[in-house]
């Protein structure tokens, strides 16, 4: 196993993320990606379709560098809107769950009074560690 989840004794278990991973292997950092496309087009201009472009565009660049999503250790989540999260946690889950699984790194969710790009909901940044 290259990734193991630490879930400290006696503390209840994280909903939908990690309190900790531990692994071994290559550092990639992705940088924030946001809810546009290869081409920098915004095809969605909902929350939940931003949200699952953003994690697309997070897989893209960690397949790029030979990972899987099981690599991802860390996601930082910028939003504008936590009301908007919070009113779709359900299509929230199931976009996250299509494009990474049932992979649930360490995660870090901060409420942002606006982003660089004025369409853009959310940013998410990542920390995966590939394999040797």
């Amino acid at each position: 196993m290259i990734h193991k989840i630490i879930q400290p004794e006696g503390w209840t278990a994280p909903k939908g993320y990690a309190n900790g991973i531990l692994a071994t292997g290559k550092t990639l950092y992705v940088g924030g990606q946001i809810g546009w496309n290869e081409k920098q087009v915004f095809e969605a201009s909902d929350f939940v379709g931003q949200m699952e472009q953003a994690l697309r565009n997070i897989m893209a660049v960690v397949n790029e560098a030979g990972g899987q999503a099981e690599h991802i250790c860390r996601l930082t989540w910028y939003v504008t809107e936590k009301q908007e999260y919070m009113n779709h946690q359900r299509e929230v889950g199931e976009a996250y769950r299509r494009v990474l699984g049932r992979h649930f790194p360490a995660m870090t969710m901060v409420v942002v009074r606006a982003l660089v790009e004025d369409e853009a909901l959310v940013e998410i940044e990542a920390t995966a560690v590939i394999p040797e």
